[in-house]
């Protein structure tokens, strides 16, 4: 089976086989970041500017804020969430609270505009 993923709401929402399953708004945790100066960055998500799937993951470059520092900009791809079963397409999001490590790449799998 295939995963469709999609970018709704002009970036506020990822749609994973048509569910609405990530929003933005929450805040992130991120370690070895190069985001910002700050040692761990709690970055505000505030919208999805890119979507994709590099199987099993769902990732996204997120735009938003480090709200200690106050610096903006886009994340490096972070993984928002995994296809558990590709049969049934069922979807895991991550957990929000934990530290997440963005990953620079050139290139998605499959990425989704």
């Amino acid at each position: 089976m295939t995963t469709d993923v999609h970018q709704l709401d002009d970036g506020a929402w990822i749609s994973v086989n048509d569910s609405r399953e990530v929003n933005v708004s929450d805040l992130w945790l991120l370690a070895r970041s190069d985001f910002c100066d700050c040692e761990t960055t709690d970055f505000l998500a505030e919208g999805f500017v890119k979507v994709g799937v590099d199987h099993p993951n769902i990732e996204a470059r997120i735009a938003g804020q480090c709200i200690a520092c106050g610096e903006s900009g886009v994340t490096d791809w972070l993984v928002v969430g995994r296809v558990i079963d590709p049969e049934t397409g069922d979807f895991s999001g991550v957990v929000h609270e934990s530290v997440h490590i963005p990953e620079k790449r050139t290139r998605l799998a499959r990425p989704q505009e």
